[in-house]
């Protein structure tokens, strides 16, 4: 399964938008309760306001309150921002630490952002258990956990560790394109042969096809059922013009 996740969603990547370490933890302590969309659309201004921990841990509240309001709960996110300004600059220099033990010491990073900013900000391998991958993995029989912790330590011995956090990009990737939470696309998912929960959503493959998210997503689709190379925007876009010609 994790080799035709490779080949189903090789665009599989962080979906927030950053250049640093430090914006990278930002934009994550952000995205809870809202989309990455959403926290790319507000990070700009902030990133060019506020360049280094020193200017998070000065900032005022009220002026940051205003740029993070469209993301919800602005005022807790303002404040856990500016704390995790101010712990980066009196713990660690005004930089983002490299271990897990340290990230997770800080305001509003728990585990899960600390594995997204140590896997995309630093290469090191963590698994990200958000709800996407946490649903996925239970229905593949992955595992039965409900704990997030637990979750990451039984998925671990699974795949090999330098693809973690790419496999949870993927995982991800698929959930929100096809494995979704109300009505899985079945019928038009790659991952059929090996799903012990297919059925679960439509099985018709046209059907099911009108489920599937993304870019190109009906060529998408059509391109994993048939096991072709699923591979560029360009090439799927491509894909669909052949196949209405």
């Amino acid at each position: 399964m994790n080799a035709e996740l490779a080949r189903i969603h090789p665009d599989a990547h962080c979906e927030l938008d950053f250049r640093t370490p430090l914006e990278l933890t930002v934009a994550t302590s952000l995205s809870a309760q809202t989309t990455d969309k959403m926290v790319n659309s507000v990070t700009p201004t902030l990133f060019a306001k506020y360049p280094t921990a020193a200017d998070y841990a000065a900032a005022d509240p009220a002026e940051m309150e205003l740029l993070l309001k469209p993301t919800g709960f602005f005022r807790a996110k303002t404040k856990s921002i500016i704390g995790l300004g101010q712990a980066l600059v009196e713990r660690y220099d005004g930089e983002v630490p490299t271990k897990l033990a340290d990230l997770v010491t800080l305001p509003g990073i728990g585990r899960k952002t600390a594995n997204v900013v140590l896997g995309n900000a630093f290469d090191i391998p963590g698994i990200t258990p958000d709800t996407h991958f946490q649903r996925l993995v239970r229905r593949w029989a992955w595992t039965q956990e409900s704990d997030p912790v637990k979750i990451e330590h039984a998925v671990g011995p699974l795949i090999p560790r330098k693809e973690w956090t790419i496999l949870s990009h993927r995982v991800i990737f698929h959930g929100r394109r096809v494995c979704h939470a109300r009505k899985p696309a079945c019928g038009a998912c790659a991952l059929a042969p090996w799903c012990p929960s297919y059925g679960d959503g439509p099985m018709d493959h046209d059907v099911a096809a009108k489920l599937v998210k993304g870019p190109d997503a009906a060529a998408r689709a059509r391109a994993a059922a048939l096991g072709l190379p699923v591979r560029s925007a360009e090439e799927m876009v491509a894909l669909a013009r052949d196949e209405s010609s």
